[in-house]
């Protein structure tokens, strides 16, 4: 039977064990901001006690520890002692390049770590392949609304992790918003739907202000209620914990202008191709996952 469960729809508070720990972000792109920039404005823990280090360093690195205060890497030595000294090492390099950065640090771990994994596709069983050793991982799939506390990220965990190190992990991301635990397996379907999704959303934000210029409005002001349109409806939804359906349905007169727009969409498959689309993101996540596993197991 498939484990699902929801927690922390709003930030939990610090936690006084986590404000003790030393985290390592390997990769500093986006995610990996966002992730950070939460723990720090969520105090999570001191900034200071949070590593980041990424292969080309340069301003990329000057600007992390400008903005939030973390402790940034340069040289192998530093990104070796930020690797060692860590209590939770956050894998947040792209996929393509995991296989290369987890045989390279695979000496410098150590039992006892918690092993958190940002990387979409790659399995559990991958990651512990590729550092040698059956440390505890946490895979993990969030989203960048986790930078501002309104994360949605869905959490598996490997059969090494204690319990004291689930909490970890569920704290560190429920710091940045809300989770979910699923069977691995079912961390594709995260991605298709929370961990690609607000991308989804902004595209049609864009459709919207666009077509609103196009009618005539200014730029800003299309934006101003877009934006405010985006918000109203999903605290409706959240608020009234009303189905989509029904909501769009009380919106919609027989014959009316709303009615009119839906019937339009529905004609052209808006709604198929943007399932379809969803569907799309999960399956390349599931493909990555399979040349990663066959590249380093040879399944």
């Amino acid at each position: 039977m498939t484990t699902q469960s929801a927690a922390g729809a709003s930030p939990a508070a610090p936690d006084t064990q986590l404000q003790q720990l030393r985290f390592c972000f390997y990769g500093a792109g986006s995610m990996a901001e966002a992730v950070a920039r939460g723990m720090t404005g969520r105090k999570l823990c001191p900034p200071e006690q949070i590593g980041m280090f990424n292969r080309s360093g340069g301003q990329r690195l000057a600007d992390l520890r400008a903005l939030y205060g973390v402790t940034t890497a340069e040289t192998p030595e530093d990104k070796d002692r930020l690797l060692a000294e860590a209590d939770v090492v956050i894998l947040s390099m792209k996929p393509k390049d995991a296989e290369e950065a987890l045989r390279s640090v695979a000496a410098t771990l150590r039992p006892g770590q918690l092993i958190v994994s940002m990387i979409a596709g790659l399995s559990i069983r991958t990651i512990q392949a590729l550092l040698g050793q059956p440390l505890a991982v946490v895979r993990t799939m969030p989203n960048t609304s986790s930078s501002i506390g309104l994360g949605a990220t869905g959490l598996s965990f490997s059969g090494e992790v204690s319990d004291e190190q689930r909490r970890i992990g569920e704290q560190l991301f429920r710091s940045v918003g809300m989770t979910v635990t699923v069977e691995e397996p079912l961390l594709e379907a995260v991605t298709g739907v929370s961990g690609s999704g607000p991308a989804y959303l902004y595209y049609i934000m864009e459709s919207m202000i666009q077509a609103g210029v196009e009618l005539g409005l200014d730029s800003g002001l299309a934006r101003e209620l877009t934006v405010q349109t985006m918000l109203g409806a999903a605290e409706m939804m959240r608020i009234t914990g009303e189905q989509p359906a029904e909501l769009r349905r009380q919106v919609t007169s027989p014959g009316g202008t709303t009615q009119a727009a839906i019937a339009l969409m529905e004609e052209h498959g808006v709604g198929l191709h943007f399932r379809q689309g969803m569907k799309k993101s999960s399956q390349r996540a599931s493909e990555i996952g399979r040349d990663l596993e066959r590249s380093v197991l040879g399944d």
